[in-house]
């Protein structure tokens, strides 16, 4: 894990600019918001996700997250199947706040073409810099 000015970056994770994480298990993905989204969108109040066994396409959007501040489109880090949705973030929105790298993951995704769509996303060094540049321009 490493802090880029205040915001967690865990290592062994893809990131998207749509301020999404990605952690590849095994044959499937679970997909989360980063460290940096929640706090820039401050208090979660409500997450609208897919239903499992709904097709999802990379940089598409799948899902709203609304906070205090705003609505923001959820955006598919790859395509494939939604296998499973986490129910708590549903129904108790904060846990994306408060555990955005545990307890608050969003789905669970079956990749229908990973090894090529994670060459879309970043890596753990990439998302460093990314986020360093963000801070610097922020």
């Amino acid at each position: 894990m490493v802090k880029v000015d205040g915001y967690e970056v865990p290592e062994g994770l893809y990131y998207t600019k749509d301020w999404e994480w990605v952690k590849v298990e095994g044959d499937k993905v679970r997909v989360g918001l980063t460290d940096y989204a929640q706090k820039q969108l401050r208090e979660v109040v409500y997450a609208e996700l897919p239903e499992p066994g709904t097709s999802v396409t990379q940089k598409e959007p799948y899902g709203t997250v609304e906070s205090v501040k705003a609505v923001s489109d959820l955006v598919a880090p790859v395509s494939g199947t939604v296998e499973e949705v986490n129910e708590e973030v549903q129904s108790s929105p904060e846990i994306l706040n408060e555990d955005p790298y545990g307890k608050g993951w969003l789905l669970i995704i079956k990749p229908s073409n990973l090894q090529a769509e994670l060459a879309n996303v970043m890596d753990f060094n990439q998302a460093v810099e990314w986020h360093k540049t963000l801070i610097k321009e922020g």
